[in-house]
């Protein structure tokens, strides 16, 4: 591609994780070319986690299983309105859209027989890689046909609004006690662990001095949650309260976060704050979260196997020969539970808090 980019697309139609670790391609076009509008284009339900972030000028969004007339009208919308789209996923429909809508296109493709068509979509394309290389990396290899420099950290952002949302919910948010916040319930029942561990952890944490924010969403057909909060009245309960800028707003002034494999865990470890994550089936080189200030250089922060910590991130590993299976639970759905994480012991997690609250006096800077 030659001239300047004034208008780009970035494709990241999936989970709000993924969602969010798209940021960093966003920020790096934006930092090469900052009068460029740069637009993405995401699933119904996900706009959340870029809703405030100052580098996106537009988000776009489409169901997950759109019917033909909105697919259609989204495509004739977006035909040749950028001059450059990128797409970060492999798949059919992201390819699809990028090449609806970019004069020239980038994306990652899998290096098999079956992706010839997409090829021929695409300008530039980059071998995808599911288990040596980190969500993070492998979206910023995109950007190396085109010479732009990377940046690493994905990017949470909030509005002024936003934290006045936090302080009504949380007006000691300011005031000396520390607090931490324990985000429960990921989206997937095989990532969770387990209501007696959460509970004994928060216990733990108040006789500290700290203050407990418990977070989470949950249905009333799945009260997973609310078994944690009753045994917690001194805690702080903001379970189904918040959005996520509100939240992120919330993560930046903690003195510690916990939470398992999800898209908040993600957040903490970008802006920031001193976290202990929690891994079970799920792979570290690819989802683990990626730490404040951590260089976009190399395939991962982490490595496949065991409890390791980098900069203000402790990923904190089940135990077993078989972590991690990348399997969906135990049973193989994901509803079953993770008998790694469900063996998960309360001194481990401990442990791993009271190394990570040290950071606040020792820091936390990536080693």
């Amino acid at each position: 591609m030659t001239g300047t980019i004034r208008s780009a697309l970035v494709v990241c139609t999936r989970r709000i994780g993924d969602v969010l670790l798209a940021t960093p391609v966003v920020r790096s076009l934006k930092s090469a070319y900052p009068d460029a509008a740069v637009d993405m284009l995401v699933f119904e339900g996900t706009q959340d986690a870029v809703a405030a972030n100052p580098d996106v000028h537009r988000i776009w969004t489409i169901a997950e299983r759109p019917e033909m007339g909105p697919h259609l009208a989204l495509l004739r919308s977006l035909w040749r309105r950028y001059d450059l789209a990128l797409s970060v996923l492999a798949g059919d429909r992201p390819t699809v859209h990028a090449w609806a809508a970019g004069r020239y296109r980038v994306g990652t493709l899998l290096a098999d027989g079956k992706s010839w068509w997409k090829r021929r979509l695409l300008h530039e394309w980059i071998p995808f890689d599911n288990l040596q290389t980190h969500t993070v990396a492998m979206n910023l290899r995109l950007l190396a046909p085109l010479g732009i420099k990377p940046w690493g950290t994905p990017v949470v952002s909030w509005t002024h609004e936003d934290a006045q949302s936090a302080r009504r919910l949380f007006p000691q948010r300011h005031r000396s006690r520390p607090y931490a916040v324990l985000h429960v319930s990921p989206k997937f029942a095989y990532k969770t662990w387990t209501v007696d561990g959460w509970v004994a952890l928060a216990r733990w944490l108040m006789a500290r001095g700290l203050n407990v924010l418990v977070t989470g969403v949950e249905s009333a057909e799945q009260p997973y949650c609310q078994h944690i909060v009753q045994e917690l009245p001194d805690a702080v309960n903001l379970v189904n309260q918040l959005t996520l800028p509100v939240l992120a707003c919330l993560l930046n002034d903690a003195a510690l976060y916990v939470g398992t494999d999800t898209a908040v865990s993600h957040m903490a470890g970008a802006v920031g704050v001193p976290s202990v994550v929690l891994f079970g089936p799920s792979n570290p080189v690819k989802w683990g979260p990626w730490p404040k200030d951590f260089p976009p250089t190399g395939n991962s922060p982490w490595s496949k196997k065991g409890s390791q910590r980098q900069g203000n991130v402790f990923l904190l590993q089940g135990e077993g020969d078989c972590v991690p299976c990348l399997a969906e639970g135990c049973e193989h759905h994901i509803k079953s539970l993770s008998e790694c994480l469900q063996k998960l012991t309360v001194d481990r997690v401990v442990g791993a808090a009271e190394t990570m609250l040290t950071c606040q006096t020792t820091g936390c800077a990536v080693r």
